[in-house]
């Protein structure tokens, strides 16, 4: 019998990824398509189902070739139905029946996960989490999702939103307002765009001085990467924003641990190409924070997979739904 194939999707809003994924999670074609938002929506499942249609004429495979099709999407997803609470980036209506209409227009069963969800299970599954069955993943980019994995599962919640780790409160009082709603989220501190913000809060004071500051002069803007390039290099005033980004973190993170004790926590996103400069001072302060014996048996480590966690988790959804049936 002809080895199957998992289609793994990471639906971004501006961009999908697709991937055919074989059953040992190694991506054997990849590629992306625009991902229209316009008409409320209605053409995205339309154009996956099209573009899976189009890549196995190209690669001369039949239909019968796919398990089914696993995808990670934004926002808060009822794992047992596959509707989708409050995608606005994507023009979808509240309780939007994803599942359903994914399952309509490709004719494969389908499974819907969040897409920081996804993005835990890729690590898990062939990234940084190595295996690991209790394991944390917080993407640290625009903004800061996370997925929870316990015993091998991914935690869902009662409403689709467990591991909202972004929106744990940093700062009780005060703090910079989220898109959430509330203020002080570790969102506004722990993102590219929390950590610009600290950054310009820190520029605009009298005696700033030093690489991040000719950076901002010259160009009347920073970036989180010039932040961590300046810190590197041993700018007085990047380390401070890169001292208070890590404080709250490893603080989070350290609380994160002692409710859940996992093998590992694993740190992806576009923030966390900062490496090894980043990684260090969330440790101090991780294990600063942590209970001892959570301290102890917690490796914090960095995402490997890149852009490509999202699809390969998403793949794992059908992978794992076809090992238990």
């Amino acid at each position: 019998m002809a080895e199957k194939w998992l289609v793994g999707v990471d639906l971004g809003g501006t961009t999908t990824k697709l991937a055919f994924i074989n059953m040992y999670g190694e991506i054997q074609h990849k590629w992306e398509i625009p991902t229209d938002n316009s008409n409320d929506g209605k053409n995205i499942t339309i154009n996956i189902a099209k573009t899976i249609d189009q890549k196995l004429e190209e690669l001369g495979q039949e239909k019968t070739k796919l398990a089914g099709i696993g995808m990670g999407a934004p926002g808060p997803v009822n794992y047992a139905t596959g509707v989708i609470y409050n995608a606005v980036n994507l023009g979808w209506p509240d309780n939007y029946p994803l599942k359903d209409l994914l399952e309509v227009e490709t004719n494969l069963p389908a499974l819907i996960d969040n897409d920081a969800n996804c993005a835990a299970i890729g690590e898990m599954w062939k990234g940084a989490g190595n295996g690991a069955k209790d394991l944390v993943c917080v993407t640290l980019g625009t903004g800061v999702g996370g997925g929870v994995i316990a015993n091998g599962n991914i935690v869902q919640g009662v409403s689709g939103a467990a591991g909202e780790i972004g929106h744990i409160t940093s700062i009780p009082e005060g703090g910079a307002p989220c898109n959430c709603g509330k203020t002080g989220c570790l969102e506004t501190i722990a993102s590219a765009t929390g950590i610009v913000r600290i950054a310009m809060e820190e520029l605009k004071k009298e005696d700033a001085a030093g690489e991040l500051k000719d950076i901002f002069a010259a160009n009347d803007l920073v970036s989180a990467k010039n932040v961590f390039d300046a810190a590197r290099n041993g700018d007085a005033l990047a380390l401070l924003v890169l001292e208070k980004v890590s404080l709250h973190l490893g603080l989070a993170l350290a609380n994160i641990a002692n409710t859940l004790n996992p093998e590992k926590i694993v740190l992806g996103g576009g923030v966390s190409k900062a490496g090894n400069v980043l990684l260090d001072q969330v440790k101090i302060n991780f294990d600063k924070f942590a209970f001892p014996r959570v301290k102890k048996s917690t490796t914090l480590a960095l995402a490997t997979l890149g852009n490509d966690a999202g699809v390969i988790g998403a793949a794992w959804l059908i992978k794992n739904k076809s090992s238990i049936q």
